[in-house]
């Protein structure tokens, strides 16, 4: 068997699933949130919906960063981090590195709690405030994957 491709194929069905459940939630559940839920109702029902997306979102960002940390010391890559031209490598990075400190450290420590606190003194605000993260997360995640699969198949950005 071929440990790459299996690596491969498991690093692109775990962005797949990831990165496309993030888009669902931005472009899809939120506004249908916004539109269907009375403003003070929102930050619980959306958690609530949320949740059910969360063990899909760890298990996916693990997976991701699990085959791509593998696939790049099996393919001795490092030196594509100090080359401009593989930026997407450092996005890829960092895309993984913001999601797993929100979805491992910032909503289960705090976020969820200062969300909810929040939006009793302003549900308007704060659930403005959750969709504008999801779209900022959303952007940087299609950016980097754009950017990861143009770049792999040789579309130079940076020389």
């Amino acid at each position: 068997m071929d440990e790459l491709a299996v690596a491969r194929g498991l690093h692109v069905l775990a962005v797949v699933l990831w990165i496309g459940g993030v888009g669902f939630v931005t472009t899809v559940l939120l506004p249908a949130v916004r539109s269907m839920v009375e403003p003070a109702e929102r930050i619980g029902f959306f958690d609530a919906l949320e949740r059910r997306f969360a063990w899909q979102a760890r298990a996916t960002t693990l997976l991701a960063g699990a085959t791509g940390f593998y696939m790049t010391d099996r393919l001795d890559l490092w030196d594509r981090f100090r080359a401009p031209a593989f930026w997407w490598m450092h996005a890829m990075v960092g895309v993984w590195a913001l999601f797993t400190l929100m979805l491992f450290v910032a909503e289960p420590l705090f976020l969820h709690r200062l969300f909810h606190a929040r939006a009793k003194a302003d549900p308007e605000a704060t659930f403005s405030l959750i969709e504008r993260m999801h779209r900022v997360l959303l952007a940087a995640g299609l950016v980097t994957v754009f950017g990861a699969v143009a770049g792999a198949h040789g579309l130079a950005f940076f020389r």
